[in-house]
């Protein structure tokens, strides 16, 4: 059994998959869980980390201001917005602060990110139609300790799973499952939670 941190998530998605395999998992966020689970921390993860001694963390920290389907707000007019610029700064701290934590395996998910953060090379891109979902969401991983992951159900993708372009949300374009909150986008398809865990764990 291990003690499985999953950091920045509210759904509890990942946080389950792992404890359906006997594992100690915990899920955290500033905000509650959305299941109301007594293994959820509402708590800053930067201090998280630090506790219990964890055997693994999966992180998905905020993107808002890393993604690069936000060049229209970080250079509106072709001129970098100095003020956004900062928080792409701030949120690139809070990535590294993960990254390398004092934890053996260590897995960040996050989108595309723009090329001015200079993150490190992702270690592995996948698809929610190679786990089972059959949607695409180009969705990149950072590994620490850990192998990448290996498919388990390729499918045919039916279409993308985010608006077509940033604007779908103010115009309140749907998903292709009916979803029309920004963070219904956020959260980890239950294919790529269960390989995390099948395979991580």
């Amino acid at each position: 059994m291990m003690k499985v941190l999953v950091g920045c998530e509210y759904s509890g998605r990942v946080r389950e998959a792992f404890r359906a395999k006997n594992h100690d998992a915990w899920s955290c966020d500033l905000i509650p869980s959305s299941d109301n689970s007594p293994h959820h921390l509402v708590e800053d993860v930067r201090t998280v980390i630090h506790w219990n001694n964890w055997d693994l963390a999966i992180f998905h920290p905020p993107c808002t201001y890393l993604s690069r389907a936000g060049a229209r707000w970080l250079y509106p007019g072709g001129v970098l917005d100095g003020e956004r610029y900062e928080k792409l700064l701030e949120a690139k701290s809070l990535f590294m602060e993960l990254l390398t934590a004092d934890i053996p395996m260590i897995a960040i998910e996050n989108p595309t990110p723009f090329k001015i953060a200079e993150l490190p090379v992702p270690s592995q891109v996948i698809q929610p139609f190679h786990f089972g979902d059959p949607y695409t969401k180009r969705t990149l991983l950072w590994l620490k300790g850990l192998e990448p992951l290996v498919p388990t159900n390729q499918v045919e993708p039916s279409g993308s799973w985010l608006p077509s372009n940033t604007s779908g949300f103010r115009k309140n374009q749907k998903s292709q499952r009916g979803h029309s909150a920004a963070g219904d986008y956020s959260l980890t398809f239950q294919g790529i939670a269960n390989a995390m865990a099948e395979q991580w764990g």
